[in-house]
């Protein structure tokens, strides 16, 4: 499940917004179920270059630690 503040991946080419797949942006808010409002900046956040409404199914929710994700033994 997305939520705000989330690090998420864009799944596809959206040439018109100049983004592609694979870029990286952060949840700044929801807009309504499963649409979300995602903010692409550069790597040091000091330049927005894009703010996009997207749906859920066009994103993919990044993950920098494995919280409660068990063990490998």
């Amino acid at each position: 499940m997305i939520e705000i503040y989330d690090v998420v991946a864009i799944l596809e080419d959206m040439p018109e917004k100049n983004l592609r797949r694979g870029c990286v942006g952060t949840v700044i808010e929801i807009l309504a179920a499963g649409v979300f409002e995602v903010e692409f900046s550069d790597k040091r956040n000091e330049l927005t270059y894009a703010i996009v409404a997207l749906n859920e199914s066009q994103l993919l929710k990044l993950y920098f630690e494995l919280k409660g994700f068990p063990a490998e033994g």
